[in-house]
Formats: structure tokens, sequence, C-alpha cells
């Protein structure tokens, strides 16, 4: 329910408006695109979850017969997976499993960004307990696309970490108006530090402190474009720093949060959406140097 890729960056291109009900219906129309590379995800693990005293709870976890040396990057492996044996075993205790997660490992090696360490993460599956554990099995120790996954004029949640920005004041971290020219004293600061009782300060007063580096999660980005060769959406001298995108990668309307090689994540919607309907004609390579 899925899926990780790397932010390439942006340009732009021009796509045909078919939403009926749509202002420019019929006409082209100019829409900013974000690329992001998303090489295939190596299934490396299952992991079982059962009802626990405060929740769920990691049961069982299986991992593929031979794992990739560049998981030691990330995390300790075991010396022996037994991977037909914790099957079995999880087979039989399957009633007592509440849910069923792949564990997967992003390939940034089959990317242009200098990165040797690879990513691992939960994936949930959709279905009931059986189908989930049949689909595991399948797909254990194989590679995963993001066209099993996504397809083009979907819509995603995007969750990545944004722009580190450093410490910053409350002018810039909140929006704070400046002070009057002829006031007292600083200029970019409050007015007031709050109320004289209670004797401390509030969550709701702005402070100062830092700025950017946070998770967030933007909701229903629509999938203009899911390519194979990247050749397609590489301008003329790659993408300011990153480079050309070599593989598999997908195009989202409007911008993602965080810079250039950031991993970003990619999930069903978790609400409603009006339709959308575009059809691209023409993608925009001029080279971005200087831009």
């Amino acid at each position: 329910m899925g899926f990780t890729g790397y932010k390439a960056g942006m340009t732009h291109c021009i796509a045909l408006d078919e939403n009926k009900t749509s202002v420019t219906s019929g006409s082209e129309i100019f829409v900013p695109v974000t690329v992001i590379e998303t090489p295939p995800l190596k299934v490396v693990g299952i992991r079982v979850y059962r009802k626990g005293y405060g929740g769920e709870e990691s049961f069982t976890d299986i991992w593929c017969e031979s794992p990739s040396e560049d998981l030691s990057r990330r995390t300790s492996l075991p010396k022996k997976t037994k991977s037909a044996a914790k099957i079995a075993e999880a087979e039989k205790t399957m009633g007592e499993a509440s849910d069923i997660k792949l564990i997967v490992a992003s390939q940034p090696s089959l990317t242009h960004a200098p990165k040797k360490t690879p990513d691992i993460m939960e994936m949930a599956l959709s279905g009931d307990i059986p189908a989930k554990f049949a689909y595991a099995k399948e797909v254990l120790g194989k590679e995963l696309s993001v066209k099993e996954v996504f397809k083009e004029k979907n819509f995603v949640d995007v969750t990545a970490v944004t722009k580190g920005k450093g410490y910053g004041g409350v002018i810039k971290r909140y929006g704070v108006r400046k002070q009057p020219r002829k006031s007292k004293g600083k200029r970019r600061h409050p007015g007031t530090g709050g109320s004289w009782h209670p004797a401390h300060k509030l969550w709701v007063e702005p402070l100062p402190g830092q700025v950017g580096y946070h998770t967030r999660t933007e909701l229903n980005k629509l999938i203009v474009k899911v390519g194979e060769d990247g050749n397609e959406v590489t301008p003329a001298g790659g993408f300011l720093h990153y480079g050309p995108v070599k593989g598999e990668y997908v195009m989202l309307y409007g911008s993602v949060p965080g810079p250039a090689k950031r991993v970003v994540r990619l999930t069903f919607p978790r609400r409603d959406h009006k339709a959308v309907n575009l059809t691209v004609k023409h993608v925009d390579l001029t080279s971005k140097q200087g831009a």
C-alpha cells in the first residue's frame, strides 16, 4: 500500500485538461511537476504482529535467505535466517496474527545519488490475514516495481522530511509582525512574552527554535505520469544537486517536501478528493542551470 523513492527535482509539463467541469476543459495547461526516482524495492523480510497488552506488538520476523550485504550498513542481520522453518512456524500460529507487513529496503545504488546505505522500512498490505501472508511469501526476496502499486492519474499522500533551515526567530518561525521603527529595544521580537499568571511560557506563545527538518505529510498529490526510462524527464545537464534520472520514476503534480536526494514515501490517500484527468503532451527538458 505504498512505495519509496528519492526526490530528483522539479520541472514543468504541458498537459491536456480533460476535466469536463474545469474552466480550462479541453485546453492545454502549464503544470508544475516533481520527479521522484523510484528504483525497485527489495522485499527482505516479513513482520507478523499480534495483539499484546499495550496494543499490537511484533510477533516474529522472517528474513529472506540471502539478504544483501548493503543491509548491514543500516541494521544488524541474523547469521542464520532459517526462512522456511520460520514460515512453517508462523503458519501454525497464524490464528494469533493481527497484521502482516513487508520489510522492504530501497536500492539507492541504482540511482545517481552517491548513497550506499539503503533505507529499510515496513510497508502495509491490503486484504485479510491469509491473503496478506500468501502474498508476503510470494514476494519474499524479490523486487517490487512502482507500477505494481500505483498507476497514472491516481492520488497519493507524500511523506518526507522538509528542508532544514537551522535556528530561527519568531519572525521567520511563526510570522510574528515586526515591531514599529520607533519601538524601544529590538524590532524582531514579539511585543509581549505572555501573561504574568501562569508564571511560565505556554505552548501557544511564540518562541525561537528549530525551523525545518520536520516530518510532514502532504495529502492528495496527483500522479501525472509513471515511467521506466529516466531520459524522458531528465533535463539537459541533469537535475540540480541530483543529476540524471536513471530508471523508473513517478511524476507528481506540484511540489514535494524536502531537498533533492531526500527519501520520499508514497502511500494511498487518506482523504477524499476530486477527480482530476490530465494527459501529458510535453515535458520541459531545458537546462535548469541558472534557473
